[in-house]
């Protein structure tokens, strides 16, 4: 559990077999998900738990406030902007009690990467590892809705199958099975935020300081991603380097669900390698 008192959060924590922790990487699930998805439900090679791990980092696959654990004292979740005040809370006292590396590296999908955009907004003063955001990694979050997304298609209904997957042929045999047991009711507050997002990214990219990467899938059906969409999404980054945007070939949304799945959080990671290199207290 992280936090404390009535809104404690779960989370999937994982930690290195042996030396000390490298970072912290925040794993964010996203809508009407749960962390499971970080874990190769199918294929334990996609797993970014493992990865990340054998390389000496601890990882944190959060429930997104109004999910799992915390969905009695929320019923009807948080808007974005308070899911990262809450988490942000959150990894204050988990600073406090357990050891953390560098710092702290943000990894959102899709809606969770709303949630870890506004994270990594929130108040980072670096002056120790404590309180130091190293990076933040973005996949299949982007500004504008695709046009067959404007209906907002529900996830545990259905209607979402193509834009959620694309090609069945991008997925280990058995992941549509496994799936339905990650599937959560997504909670009112956040629902009613969906339609909003494209009015609020531009203020909340320009509140980041890290480093970022962003990366969509060859067959991502959420957003818009022609040329000047994505030129659009990486200049509205103002308060750090322009950041990289990625698309990634034989890759639907659920980036961490296929079998393109170890390639991205390959990537993710060697991003991560980056910040620490930036970092002054990156190992050497």
């Amino acid at each position: 559990m992280l936090g404390h008192g009535r809104c404690r959060l779960g989370a999937w924590r994982a930690a290195p077999a042996s030396g000390a922790t490298r970072s912290v990487l925040v794993a964010v699930h996203g809508r009407a998900m749960s962390p499971g998805y970080f874990a190769g439900p199918v294929a334990p090679h996609t797993s970014l738990l493992a990865l990340a791990t054998s390389l000496g980092h601890t990882v944190l696959a959060v429930e997104r406030p109004g999910y799992g654990l915390s969905r009695a004292a929320l019923p009807h979740g948080l808007p974005l902007a308070e899911q990262a005040g809450l988490l942000r809370r959150a990894l204050a006292d988990y600073a406090d009690h357990h050891p953390v590396g560098a710092g702290f590296f943000l990894l959102g999908h899709s809606d969770g990467g709303k949630t870890a955009l506004h994270l990594a907004g929130e108040s980072w003063s670096g002056a120790t590892p404590l309180d130091r955001l190293l990076g933040l990694d973005l996949n299949g979050c982007g500004w504008h809705y695709a046009p067959a997304a404007a209906h907002f298609p529900d996830t545990l209904a259905g209607g979402a199958g193509e834009l959620n997957w694309g090609p069945l042929r991008l997925y280990p045999g058995g992941t549509f099975r496994a799936s339905r047991a990650l599937l959560r009711e997504v909670p009112a507050a956040e629902e009613a935020e969906t339609g909003r997002w494209p009015a609020r990214f531009p203020a909340a990219a320009a509140r980041v300081r890290c480093p970022v990467r962003l990366t969509f899938g060859a067959y991502e059906g959420w957003w818009r991603l022609d040329r000047d969409e994505l030129a659009a999404v990486a200049a509205s980054f103002t308060g750090t380097h322009r950041p990289a945007v990625e698309r990634l070939p034989e890759a639907g949304h659920n980036l961490s669900l296929g079998l393109a799945a170890p390639l991205y959080h390959a990537r993710a990671l060697a991003f991560l390698e980056e910040c620490l290199a930036a970092s002054s207290d990156g190992p050497g």
